[in-house]
C-alpha cells in the first residue's frame, strides 16, 4: 500500500509506555479534515524535543500507511522513519476546536459505542463521548512503580540509533519518562443511566501529577490537585471524553475502551448563540 499524506488535528497524546521493540511510545490520535479518526502508532517519545514537535489541538501533516499489525480501521503508522512531521496551525479558540472535533460522531450511550466496536464491519476504536454526569475521580496506586529493567536496558541501547525524527545524536536527548505510580479513573454515567469506571491514560494527567509533585514535594497534595482539576474544575465545563480501545481487548473485553483524552470547552452561553 502506497503512503498517503494526511492532515490530522491532534486531540490525543497518551502517557508513554515502554516497548522493548519500539522503545518509548505514545499513541497519538486525531481527526482529519473530513471528520475521520486516525491513530498514529508507533511514535517514539525518547527525546525532550518531542513535546515541541506538535501539540494537542494542532494540525500536523505527514505520510501515513495503514498499520497492518493492527486490525482497527483507524490505525496508521508513519510511512518511513526518516520523514519530518510538519506542524501546522495551532487552534486556540474553543469554538473553532469544537467545529473540527464535532465533525466526528459524538456518542452519549456507552453500550451503543461498544456495540459499534464489536461490529466487525465498523470496528470503531476511537470516539468522542459525552458523559451525562461525572460521578467521581479515582486514584489507585500501581503494584510496581518502576519500569521493567530489561526493557529499559534495550531502550537505552536502541537510543543510540537514528529514530523517527532523524536526530543526528538521539542519545544526547534521551530520557525515559517516569512510570506513573498511580492509576487515574473517571466514574461516570451515560445518558441511559449506565454507570462505568474507565482509566484515564492521557499525557496531560501524567504531566499534571509530576508537575504538582515537583512543586509541592508531597504525593497526597499532588493527587488532590489532580483530582481537583479533573473532578471539580472540569465538572464546571462542557466536558467530553476521547475514548479508545486497546488492541488486546478490542474484541475480548466486555468494555474495551479507556479514556485517552479529555475535551473541556466552556459552556456556550445563550447570548453567544444569538
Amino acid at each position: 500500500m502506497s503512503p498517503k499524506k494526511k492532515k490530522v488535528f491532534i486531540t490525543v497524546k497518551t502517557y508513554p509506555t515502554l516497548s522493548a521493540k519500539y522503545d518509548e511510545l505514545v499513541c497519538t490520535a486525531g481527526i482529519t479534515e473530513k471528520g475521520r479518526w486516525i491513530r498514529i502508532y508507533p511514535v517514539p517519545f525518547r527525546k525532550l524535543e518531542w513535546k515541541k514537535q506538535y501539540r494537542k489541538y494542532q494540525w500536523i501533516e505527514l505520510d501515513l500507511i495503514r498499520n497492518k499489525s493492527d486490525f482497527r480501521q483507524e490505525s496508521y503508522k508513519p510511512a518511513n522513519q526518516g520523514q519530518t512531521i510538519q506542524s501546522k496551525e495551532f487552534i486556540k479558540n474553543w469554538e473553532d476546536r469544537k467545529k473540527i472535533i464535532f465533525k466526528a460522531k459524538v456518542y452519549a450511550d456507552l453500550d451503543s459505542l461498544i456495540k459499534d466496536a464489536k461490529n466487525k464491519s465498523k470496528k470503531i476504536s476511537l470516539a468522542v463521548f459525552k458523559p451525562e454526569k461525572i460521578i467521581d475521580f479515582k486514584c489507585e496506586p500501581v503494584e510496581d512503580r518502576k519500569w521493567d529493567s530489561k526493557k529499559i536496558k534495550t531502550i537505552k541501547e536502541n537510543a543510540k540509533q537514528l529514530d523517527l525524527f532523524n536526530s543526528d545524536k538521539p542519545h544526547e536527548f534521551f530520557r525515559i519518562v517516569n512510570k506513573l505510580p498511580y492509576k487515574f479513573s473517571y466514574v461516570f454515567q451515560d445518558k441511559l443511566g449506565k454507570k462505568s469506571k474507565l482509566m484515564i491514560e492521557d499525557w496531560e494527567i501524567g504531566a499534571l501529577y509530576w508537575n504538582c509533585l515537583k512543586r509541592d514535594k508531597n504525593e497526597k497534595i499532588a493527587i488532590q490537585k489532580v483530582k481537583n482539576k479533573y473532578l471539580n474544575e472540569f465538572n464546571k465545563k462542557d466536558l467530553y471524553l476521547f475514548l479508545g480501545t486497546t488492541l488486546q481487548n478490542h474484541y475480548r473485553g466486555k468494555n474495551p475502551f479507556i479514556i485517552i483524552g479529555v475535551f473541556p470547552p466552556p459552556f456556550t452561553s445563550q447570548m453567544s448563540l444569538l
